[in-house]
């Protein structure tokens, strides 16, 4: 695996990898990587034969009381987990060269109605920054195909669209979320959590969870579902930002007509923010 740090390199290998006939595959992700990380290449490498991961931590999706200076970047052990996961290419740039004019005159890419609320009315222009970042890669790489977690399930819906509104031949694949033995996501964000928080944390997917089996089982009263699970992530210790079902296509509020649906929440153990979410069918 070769790594990279400008774009005039990447478009140089991505340009020998395709005039050799190469099907190309790319894994955008902030680094820190874990094994969900290297389940995704692994799937890029099922569906494409050139594999790219980005590690790049974005200054633009985090706002001004958030973790970027913190945000941990651990390239060594990346790039191993990049290796042997079957990547061929790193593009790891500094800020400077992906905002080679600053970020405050940068274009924009912005996603209306998917990016708001959820997520983005916690963090305000959190999914402008995504989908601008991932705009860019998109045409630094120009992949056949790009692969994402299903943990950030609101994201996932904002490049789904910004790929098909800007008309750009990419394949997006969602890829299901990678947990922990006891059920709780996969997240560059649990190193943060204290070993107490730790053991606490799983309680955001077992409400999740318990309200989709109860959906399942024919229960309508949503709001009273909902309602007892604010409940029961309180008492877990967690302070609640959302917990909602939606429209799994739109995002809108669900409706008696929806069978699509997705449970999604958001809270935090102390002052790490963890979300996750449930896709289901009502029949």
């Amino acid at each position: 695996m070769n790594t990279v740090k400008t774009v005039r390199e990447l478009r140089a290998a991505v340009a020998r990898a395709r005039s050799e006939g190469k099907r190309i595959g790319l894994v955008p992700t902030m680094g820190n990587l874990h094994s969900g990380h290297a389940a995704l290449v692994v799937k890029a490498a099922q569906r494409a034969d050139f594999v790219v991961a980005s590690i790049f931590v974005n200054p633009l999706q985090f706002g001004p009381t958030e973790d970027l200076a913190t945000y941990p970047r651990t390239l060594p052990a990346d790039q191993e987990t990049l290796l042997q996961a079957g990547c061929h290419l790193l593009f790891a740039p500094s800020v400077e060269e992906m905002y080679p004019h600053g970020m405050e005159d940068q274009t924009l890419v912005s996603v209306p109605h998917l990016s708001e609320g959820l997520c983005g009315a916690s963090r305000p222009g959190h999914f402008d920054g995504v989908a601008t970042v991932v705009s860019k890669l998109f045409n630094m790489v120009q992949p056949d195909l790009a692969i994402f977690g299903q943990k950030d399930f609101q994201q996932l819906a904002v490049i789904r669209a910004l790929v098909r509104d800007l008309n750009m031949p990419i394949q997006i694949i969602g890829e299901p979320t990678v947990r922990a033995a006891d059920g709780l996501a996969l997240s560059s964000r649990n190193g943060y959590l204290s070993e107490e928080q730790r053991a606490a944390a799983p309680a955001l997917y077992r409400v999740i969870k318990h309200i989709a089996e109860a959906i399942h089982i024919g229960e309508r009263d949503l709001n009273l579902l909902l309602a007892n699970g604010v409940d029961q992530l309180k008492a877990a210790g967690f302070r609640l930002d959302y917990l909602e079902i939606r429209n799994a296509t739109t995002l809108r509020p669900t409706t008696e007509e929806d069978h699509d649906l997705v449970i999604l929440a958001a809270a935090y153990m102390g002052s790490t923010r963890l979300i996750d979410n449930l896709h289901l069918t009502k029949e």
